[in-house]
């Protein structure tokens, strides 16, 4: 099993002991792309779905309620790494 997929699998075990570059390196496996960045904002944006993904490097991790919804994009839109 690759890193990733150990990864995507911690994330969705509801683990909140997650790295900001782990959560965006995981994004862009499942497909998505940084659009822009606005102050610590950081917008990514999948093709296939509308809805943005938005999130935020503090002391370098992410805030609870981001890894929370990027955890219910993946599991609505059944999202698999590349």
């Amino acid at each position: 099993m690759t890193k990733k997929k150990k990864l995507l699998l911690k994330i969705l075990s509801g683990s909140k002991n997650i790295s900001f570059s782990e959560v965006s390196n995981l994004l862009i496996s499942l497909g998505f792309s940084l659009e822009r960045i606005q102050g610590s904002h950081h917008i990514f944006y999948h093709h296939e779905i509308q809805q943005l993904v938005n999130i935020q490097n503090v002391n370098g991790q992410v805030k609870p309620y981001q890894l929370k919804q990027i955890i219910r994009i993946i599991e609505k839109f059944n999202l698999k790494i590349n």
